[in-house]
């Protein structure tokens, strides 16, 4: 008898205890979903919600390529970055005109509202659009749309930030930067993304100068699957003021 007391006594300190923690991170969810938040590292397009991706498909008559949507958010369990790519880039095939690319970003940016999200930098791709035949003005312009619609109507702050594909050819991310040239204004900074195996920051030397002449801000993501050597690359060639990710510093005690 003395032992069921005392196995019974047990059973309640643990879940009072339980109960406990329970309630403090209840309070702590409550409390950082209530305080002020920046995003800085937010790639819109990987923000494309399964349901989004089938209305956008059925209406631009594309392949969802998942037969649900439970399918396409299940396929979100990606165990690393060439998995996510994969999923990213088919994903975009559902974006096609200017108010797809806003109703992307509104959907985002609704739900960084309902967060506390009072600013946000919102990288974007524009040649994973435009070699699908999309106009980059579109891309920008449906963006831009929703970014300007944030400020007035939700409190958010959005700024974009183009970044270009570093699997594809210095030549071709120049000829990206002629095109949004008269688009400047709606930019923030050039960022560098895509796989790194391979493709080292000094590959786009000439396009970060232009970047930084148009009076653009400078960023690259380095060291995430790239050497640490990377990101002393983007830092002291690119001249970039931040760097994304940069997870592989840990592997050389000078970076």
């Amino acid at each position: 008898a003395i032992f069921a007391a005392a196995a019974v006594a047990a059973t309640a300190l643990i879940k009072l205890r339980k109960s406990a923690v329970d309630k403090r991170t209840e309070r702590l969810g409550f409390f950082i979903k209530g305080i002020p938040k920046a995003e800085l590292h937010l790639h819109i397009e990987g923000t494309l919600e399964p349901e989004l991706l089938f209305e956008l498909a059925a209406k631009n008559g594309v392949d969802p390529g998942y037969a649900t949507v439970a399918e396409a958010r299940a396929a979100r369990d990606f165990s690393d970055l060439q998995s996510f790519l994969d999923m990213y880039y088919a994903a975009c095939a559902a974006l096609k005109t200017r108010d797809d690319f806003r109703k992307l970003a509104t959907a985002y940016l609704q739900r960084a509202a309902a967060d506390n999200v009072r600013y946000v930098e919102m990288f974007f791709d524009p040649q994973t659009h435009t070699e699908r035949g999309v106009p980059l003005a579109d891309v920008i312009g449906g963006l831009h749309d929703a970014v300007t619609d944030a400020a007035t109507r939700l409190g958010v702050q959005g700024r974009l930030i183009l970044c270009i594909l570093r699997h594809l050819s210095a030549d071709e991310a120049m000829t990206t930067l002629d095109e949004a040239e008269p688009y400047k204004e709606q930019i923030l900074a050039l960022g560098l993304d895509s796989g790194e195996a391979g493709n080292p920051p000094v590959k786009f030397e000439a396009v970060y100068k232009r970047a930084a002449a148009m009076g653009w801000h400078l960023v690259a993501h380095a060291g995430e699957e790239g050497p640490a050597a990377y990101i002393t690359e983007a830092l002291d060639v690119l001249q970039v003021r931040r760097i994304d990710h940069g997870v592989r510093c840990l592997e050389d005690d000078a970076v």
